[in-house]
């Protein structure tokens, strides 16, 4: 082809383009955001006006220097595993400045709030519920604090593990049989169970599909379904997770007998039956060493609905990882109450740490919506704290987040509106907050942590790296508090 032909085609299109931006203008999209382009009532095309294609707006600024202060700042306080077993980790703050660590708020007597976690935390057991999003997949955060707090106060085991994982697990190991199921009151992929019964930890395991699609399948007699499942130590997480001693099996919903065989390395230690009752039940194991391999075998027409397993150590702390991806704080009032707090009856919980918004804040459009899910949040966390009324709270807020807009990466625009918002709220309702987002440098910090490898390319969650940093921020925070108000 002729080259001149070809230029002058380029060229051509070039013009065309930049005379298509004088007939740009501003107006709304479909959801009421400001933007450039050609509108037809209120469906729009993105297109930049001639006056914004000669004057872009300035870059975004991301506060290196700040960030860099607060991780170099907090770096030398995070507790390795390499320390030896035995000794306790008592944090020396006198190589740091504590003036850059962002603080816990809290409401009304901070003294008050913080005496009662104090109380928690050194009386004979503390069992502590970490609910949470997508950031706390893996046992991210709950894994660090939880091994910071029990190497302080005491405690062994992971807590909390479901039966059926979806994700890779770290703090215990879990081979099931292909039988078993997982159903998730957060799961927007599935329908809600209409009893709403999915325990203190929102999910279910279950051998057989619910009794109502088997009787469908089967209408004239169920068969008998064996299944089993192997639960043991990780060594891929902190050595403190592996020394459980109690191992609790929850469950409920049972509609048809169940017999059971536990086995601990092949010889059988447990036989027994669960008997009909669609109340929560736990079975209890306790061990005076540390189970290295159990497994459950079960049989049965019609599974319970099994709502996990907790292992856990005979005193000190017990922390509960509770991760829900996809969820933002607004499913647990849709659950069953009397379930809930039947199980929650048994746990005992003596704090609680919710850890959402993320996944909230893209979908948001306006200051009115955000409004609207702060106050849907906090009535979710108000249906929880009546079922364990004693216990503090602690909200920790959404992680800086980024968003592509015209090109260039920036902070979701309403996200610190989200945060302030929630905030507001959990001090209204006698729940401390801490802001993750402030923690991490505040507006745009997160493409400088993705930049030092302290967060994944999606700009949204921790690389283990920064997880430890993330995390170790936040117990600096509350330790911080410990001490200062231990004798007031």
């Amino acid at each position: 082809m002729d080259p001149r032909k070809i230029s002058f085609f380029i060229i051509s299109c070039l013009v065309l383009l930049l005379l298509l931006t004088a007939f740009s203008r501003e107006g709304s999209d479909e959801a009421g955001n400001e933007q450039e382009g050609f509108f037809w009532g209120n469906t729009g095309f993105k297109y930049p006006t001639f006056r914004s294609f000669l004057d872009p707006e300035p870059a975004v600024v991301t506060p290196v220097a700040q960030i860099d202060s607060i991780v170099g700042n907090i770096e030398s306080m995070i507790v390795e595993e390499a320390l030896p077993e035995a000794q306790p980790v008592v944090p020396d703050y006198s190589k740091i400045d504590t003036s850059k660590i962002r603080r816990i708020e809290y409401p009304g007597d901070p003294a008050t709030f913080v005496r009662t976690i104090r109380t928690a935390f050194t009386s004979p057991t503390c069992r502590i519920i970490h609910y949470g999003d997508s950031q706390l997949e893996g046992d991210r955060i709950s894994a660090y604090v939880r091994n910071r707090l029990q190497r302080l106060y005491g405690g062994e085991g992971p807590g909390f593990i479901p039966i059926k994982q979806v994700y890779d697990e770290v703090k215990a190991h879990v081979e099931c049989s292909d039988e078993w199921l997982r159903f998730a009151a957060f799961d927007r992929n599935q329908p809600m169970f209409e009893h709403g019964m999915y325990g203190a930890y929102a999910s279910v395991s279950r051998f057989t599909l619910p009794a109502d699609s088997l009787r469908t399948l089967y209408p004239d007699s169920i068969p008998l379904t064996t299944a089993e499942f192997t639960v043991s130590f990780s060594d891929r997480s902190y050595r403190k997770l592996r020394d459980f001693k109690i191992v609790d099996l929850h469950y409920g919903n049972v509609q048809s007998p169940v017999s059971m065989n536990v086995f601990h390395q092949d010889s059988l230690i447990m036989t027994d039956t669960l008997e009909p009752g669609v109340e929560y039940r736990n079975l209890r194991l306790q061990f005076e060493t540390a189970p290295t391999a159990l497994r459950f075998e079960f049989t049965s027409e019609i599974s319970p609905d099994f709502y996990g397993l907790t292992l856990d150590g005979k005193k000190g702390i017990l922390l509960d990882n509770v991760a829900m991806r996809g969820a933002s704080g607004t499913i647990f009032a849709k659950m069953d109450g009397q379930n809930y707090r039947s199980m929650m009856g048994h746990l005992q919980p003596r704090m609680f740490i919710f850890q959402y918004g993320g996944n909230a804040v893209p979908y948001l459009k306006d200051s009115a919506a955000v409004r609207r899910y702060s106050k849907y949040i906090m009535s979710n966390l108000n249906w929880v704290r009546k079922k364990a009324p004693e216990a503090p709270v602690i909200f920790i807020g959404p992680s800086d987040m980024s968003t592509r807009v015209d090109g260039r990466l920036q902070s979701y625009d309403l996200l610190p509106y989200v945060n302030e918002q929630i905030r507001e709220r959990c001090l209204e309702n006698g729940i401390a907050f801490w802001s993750m987002y402030d923690a991490m440098g505040g507006s745009n910090s997160m493409p400088h942590w993705v930049d030092q490898k302290l967060a994944a390319s999606d700009y949204t969650h921790f690389s283990p790296k920064g997880t430890r940093v993330i995390s170790e921020l936040f117990f600096t925070s509350l330790y911080l508090d410990l001490t200062q108000y231990a004798h007031e």
